[in-house]
């Protein structure tokens, strides 16, 4: 299947969901819990008292009444099969819980166009994510038999060759749908990516329509700033952060000494 879509990128680090209303009502929006205690004004007494703690508490947690997973959520568990090494092997999601950051990237479909340049992209990079205690995981529709022929073809014909982790087999479609990435009428995914932590929740999330692939820089990027951000709770990365860069202090002074820098 081509994919030749009109080119569209959703990025989301957290969700804004509009409460439906009776007729005639206004609409409003309604945050997640996380969101609305941060956007709460302290008084001046408590200010001085809550830095602190408002600057260890900047990462949002979405609320769990949403269905779709969203960042500071949470990721969805899933067993399935996959290929890796040429060989069938089973892959548990949660088997990484304590253990690793996962980068887990939908694509649409084996045999295509824009996917081969993605998924030999991420193999190619493997050894620095791996530095970084990160696994990779491809997900599609297609099954582990699929998968298998593809990685079997040479990269000069279309093919994958060897890769150096996991393609995961999604026939049923569950994986894709409980991440919200599936086309129901198509019956494949979009280019979804999802960043999870050691701790299994989402921490980052993008979805690029069918004809648009993904960059593997700012797939990094962002990775070494939430790694960043984890261990420096008290520190957040501006725009375009790579690693010994100067991070900010999110409060009014520390901000400041950051913009004085640069």
């Amino acid at each position: 299947m081509a994919c030749a879509f009109s080119a569209s990128t959703v990025s989301t680090a957290a969700a804004l969901v509009a409460s439906p209303k009776p007729a005639g009502a206004p609409q409003c929006l309604s945050f997640p819990r996380a969101i609305a205690g941060a956007a709460a004004r302290p008084s001046r007494l408590a200010a001085a008292s809550s830095r602190t703690a408002r600057a260890r508490s900047f990462v949002a947690r979405a609320s769990a009444e949403y269905d779709l997973p969203l960042v500071g959520n949470k990721a969805p568990d899933f067993a399935a099969e996959a290929v890796f090494d040429q060989e069938f092997i089973n892959v548990k999601l949660s088997d990484y819980i304590g253990k690793k950051y996962v980068i887990l990237f939908f694509y649409p479909l084996d045999f295509t166009f824009v996917c081969p340049t993605e998924i030999t992209a991420f193999s190619d990079r493997h050894e620095e994510f791996e530095k970084i205690n990160t696994e990779i995981l491809g997900v599609s529709v297609d099954s582990v038999f699929s998968h298998l022929a593809w990685v079997q073809t040479e990269r000069k014909s279309g093919g994958l060759g060897d890769l150096k982790y996991p393609l995961v087999s999604d026939v049923t479609k569950s994986i894709s749908k409980s991440f919200g990435v599936l086309i129901p009428d198509q019956g494949i995914a979009l280019r979804g990516l999802f960043i999870i932590d050691k701790e299994g929740v989402i921490q980052h999330s993008t979805i690029n329509n069918l004809g648009i692939g993904r960059s593997v820089d700012e797939t990094l990027r962002t990775l070494q700033a939430l790694q960043y951000v984890q261990e420096n709770p008290d520190e957040v990365c501006p725009a375009g952060w790579k690693p010994g860069e100067k991070s900010m202090k999110p409060d009014p002074k520390g901000s400041k000494e950051y913009f004085a820098a640069i």
